[in-house]
Order: structure tokens, then sequence, then C-alpha cells
């Protein structure tokens, strides 16, 4: 299997509910490395997993729809805890549209998976991984 990574960061605020949340039920900031691994099983007839400037950029305007905004005021996630998980599930989501779309270019369509990492610290981090 291959694979290529691409990295971004994001920085949000946002609170959760529930008790298993302690303090973080009130409003506070996050910031994550977010990873972005495309993967196939051969290269496509460039001899490349994905174009990495297209995977860069895309994985760019994903993020960027979130970045320094309050995840608790965007209407999609109304009543939903947006944990590190769940960030990482909506981001690999909207990456794999993006391939469907044809965004990555043609070669893309031959990627097999998509896994998604937010990197909370240098000690936690939570992934999400697709097929496609």
């Amino acid at each position: 299997m291959f694979s290529v990574t691409v990295r971004e960061h994001l920085m949000v605020a946002h609170s959760f509910r529930g008790e298993v949340f302690g303090p973080a039920q009130r409003l506070h900031g996050a910031t994550f490395l977010v990873d972005a691994t495309f993967r196939r099983t051969d290269l496509d007839a460039d001899n490349i997993v994905v174009d990495i400037g297209l995977a860069t950029s895309e994985l760019g305007a994903v993020v960027g729809e979130f970045n320094y905004r309050n995840l608790d005021e965007v209407p999609e996630f109304a009543g939903v805890n947006t944990s590190t998980e769940y960030l990482a599930k909506v981001i690999a989501d909207r990456l794999a549209d993006k391939v469907h779309a044809g965004a990555l270019g043609e070669g893309a369509r031959g990627l097999s998976g998509i896994s998604v990492t937010l990197h909370e610290s240098h000690i936690a981090w939570a992934s999400y991984e697709r097929t496609l």
C-alpha cells in the first residue's frame, strides 16, 4: 500500500456537553495539527499516489471552513460534541467528497482510502480512516 500525507493546522473554539468532559464543558480553544493521508494499492500513471499540491490545497480549503471559528456557532454542529474524533471524520468525509468531485485530479479517483489525524498535543491525537 502506498500513501502520501499532507499537513495543515486548525484553531477553533468549542465546548462540550456531558460530565465526562469535565472543565471542557466550558468554552475553550483547541489548536490541532491536521494530517491527511491518502492511500492506494498501486501508483497512478504518473507513479504518484496523489498530486501533493492539490491534496495540500484541498485540505487547506476544508480546514479553512472551520479555522478561527467557534464551532458551537456553526449550524451544522448544533447539538453535536465536536470532539477531536468527530472533527477527524468530518474532515475525512469532506476530502472524500472532493476526491469524488475530481478536485484532486483524475488520478486521485484510484485512491482506496483516506485517513485524517488531528494532533491535540505531542502526546494525544485521534484519527478517522475511511475507504473510497
